[in-house]
């Protein structure tokens, strides 16, 4: 009965949400790595909250909690992610993320472009987590490790070709929909159910 009423009092503390509010908590102490130059600490930390992004997606649909109130701290919990790791590697790594500086705009383009183009037409933050924009935070999460530790960027280069691909679908299924959504699989999806409707 406790936990039944725990629920209805508390209905946005659930097991998915938590986790995902873990990414909030790391992002400044991500910065105060990365500012004070603890490399190591902050890849580690970094990983954490990667880890996170992948169990809370995983946790809302074993537990039947997906909701767009996930979605949205979701989408907010990505952007501190994105903003640390952006400070902070360009704080530990300057050298490594100015050669790479055209592969950093694309992807600064490629995120800030769907934000637009949802903004414009819906005026609200869309964000659809879709599979393969799961595969591009997958890629370029992975891509920082050899990156940074060894050096080796064409795996970051290909993780941006598929974050660029990320992007334009996201752009295709806000000018889709009639109404802002998330949660959507992919712009094929949407577009075999408008076709059956």
């Amino acid at each position: 009965m406790a936990r039944n009423n725990f629920s209805e009092i508390h209905p946005r503390l659930t097991l998915p949400n938590l986790l995902t509010g873990c990414r909030f908590v790391a992002a400044p102490f991500l910065l105060w790595l990365a500012w004070f130059g603890y490399h190591t600490a902050f890849l580690v930390l970094l990983g954490i909250a990667f880890l996170t992004d992948a169990l809370d997606g995983l946790a809302a649909r074993l537990t039947n909690q997906v909701t767009h109130f996930g979605a949205k701290l979701d989408s907010w919990a990505d952007l501190a992610t994105y903003l640390s790791v952006g400070f902070g590697t360009w704080w530990l790594w300057r050298e490594i993320v100015h050669r790479e500086d055209i592969y950093v705009y694309i992807i600064i383009a490629c995120y800030l472009a769907p934000v637009a183009v949802g903004f414009i037409k819906f005026g609200k933050y869309a964000s659809y987590h879709t599979w393969l924009a799961k595969l591009s935070a997958v890629s370029v999460a992975i891509a920082i490790y050899p990156l940074f530790l060894a050096d080796i960027a064409w795996p970051f280069r290909v993780a941006v070709l598929i974050y660029a691909i990320t992007a334009l679908e996201q752009i295709a299924i806000t000018l889709t929909l009639s109404e802002p959504s998330s949660n959507i699989n992919s712009i094929m999806q949407l577009v075999n159910q408008h076709s059956h409707s």
